[in-house]
């Protein structure tokens, strides 16, 4: 859905400034200061308006998170969200993430988010795919010795896809799969996304996968 123009939207997004994360190639390393403390960290890419990072945030309030968010119009929609709730531990960014090694150090990362991202579905494209084997490689390395992987798709290409990277690599082992979520008795069917809560009602099926870091 194409998103209304937003009037004055630099200045609008510059009110929350205490919850943006800009220049995030700044940060590598040093996101425990960004927070103010060291609990672990965790990240949205494609994070959209805020509902899926919003609804972990609250439940984990011992856990930093950082949603991504290309589109600053739509960042913008997730910080009006944000700021309504008293929840202080999210940060948002207005970074397309290509090279994940750009802004975070090697292990500082617990957990990655890619919740119904662009399947991008010409063959040309497929290094664009978030789940391709370079950002398979680059996540390994960002991510802790515990550190997770955890997927949402409506798109059996996408999933099918990033079974077969999975396997090649070898940097991840299958934690939890199913291509039924809401059949499943799987906690991520607790905590949704707008996009998944439009696809379900329409009757479409979530892929859902959970991967955990091989420990070389």
């Amino acid at each position: 859905m194409r998103q209304r123009k937003v009037k004055d939207l630099e200045e609008r997004i510059s009110e929350y400034g205490r919850c943006l994360a800009e220049n995030c190639e700044e940060l590598k390393g040093g996101w425990a200061g960004a927070f103010g403390n060291d609990n672990a960290v965790y990240i949205e890419i494609g994070s959209g308006k805020g509902d899926f990072l919003l609804k972990q945030a609250g439940i984990n309030c011992n856990r930093n998170y950082i949603g991504f968010e290309g589109r600053r119009s739509v960042m913008f929609r997730a910080l009006e969200k944000f700021s309504r709730t008293d929840i202080l531990n999210v940060r948002f960014s207005c970074q397309f993430v290509n090279d994940p090694e750009e802004f975070f150090a090697e292990g500082e990362v617990s957990g990655i988010y890619l919740n119904f991202s662009d399947p991008w579905p010409k063959k040309r494209h497929e290094k664009r795919r978030l789940t391709h084997r370079d950002y398979l490689s680059a996540y390994h390395k960002i991510l802790g010795p515990a550190g997770f992987i955890e997927m949402k798709t409506d798109n059996d290409g996408l999933f099918d896809f990033t079974l077969a990277e999975v396997d090649e690599t070898g940097l991840f082992g299958v934690s939890e799969i199913t291509r039924d979520l809401a059949c499943s008795a799987l906690p991520a069917k607790c905590v949704t996304t707008e996009y998944e809560e439009k696809f379900m009602a329409a009757g479409a099926k979530i892929k859902h996968l959970i991967l955990i870091k091989h420990i070389e």
